[in-house]
């Protein structure tokens, strides 16, 4: 369980485990720039596909599309073992969607939950570009304990990388409350890494 923890709270929810951040500060208000785009972590453990999503794709969703160590010592993947719907329980890690249904607040950043995997439970989120190339992702826990971590574009596909669109066999796969709406266009990926 180890990997589990490093991958599903890190990768997923690590934004709001480091530290305590109360204020929005100013960087929260950096505009409507769309979030889109294949995220890797700051701590390189995981890359995390955010797009849109929702009925009118007015909502942005994510997914883990690459995980440095995506099974366990006996090769098989790391199972979401904690969720408290028992149909998701036996879903692969890597593929699951943890980012649900942001939307734009009146700030100018996307707001809503991400799930955890460990624990099985969700947790305040938003997000918002930086940069061309960063994205700024806050967690909060109990909206009070709250963390900040910055995440960097890729734009490259590594071994073991699900390229292919949402609910494709070689894409992740929505939970069955976001999966009515797929993007109209393949996410954007570049030659695979050698």
């Amino acid at each position: 369980m180890r990997h589990l923890t490093s991958v599903s709270r890190r990768a997923a929810c690590a934004a709001f485990a480091a530290g305590l951040t109360i204020s929005t500060g100013p960087g929260i208000a950096a505009g409507t720039a769309d979030p889109g785009g294949t995220w890797l972590t700051q701590d390189g453990r995981a890359r995390i596909r955010v797009e849109r999503c929702g009925p009118t794709l007015a909502q942005v969703c994510g997914y883990i599309v690459w995980m440095r160590d995506p099974a366990d010592a006996k090769g098989q993947p790391f199972r979401d073992q904690s969720n408290p719907d028992q149909a998701k329980r036996s879903r692969p890690l890597l593929g699951h969607q943890l980012i649900m249904g942001l939307q734009l607040s009146p700030e100018g950043y996307f707001h809503g939950q991400i799930y955890d995997a460990e624990g099985g439970k969700f947790y305040e989120i938003s997000l918002w570009r930086e940069a061309a190339d960063h994205l700024k992702v806050k967690g909060c826990m109990l909206s009070v304990f709250c963390a900040r971590q910055t995440w960097t574009q890729t734009v490259n596909a590594l071994p073991g990388q699900l390229v292919g669109m949402t609910g494709d066999p070689d894409g992740p796969k929505a939970d069955k409350e976001w999966a009515q709406a797929k993007p109209t266009a393949k996410p954007s990926t570049v030659a695979r890494a050698k």
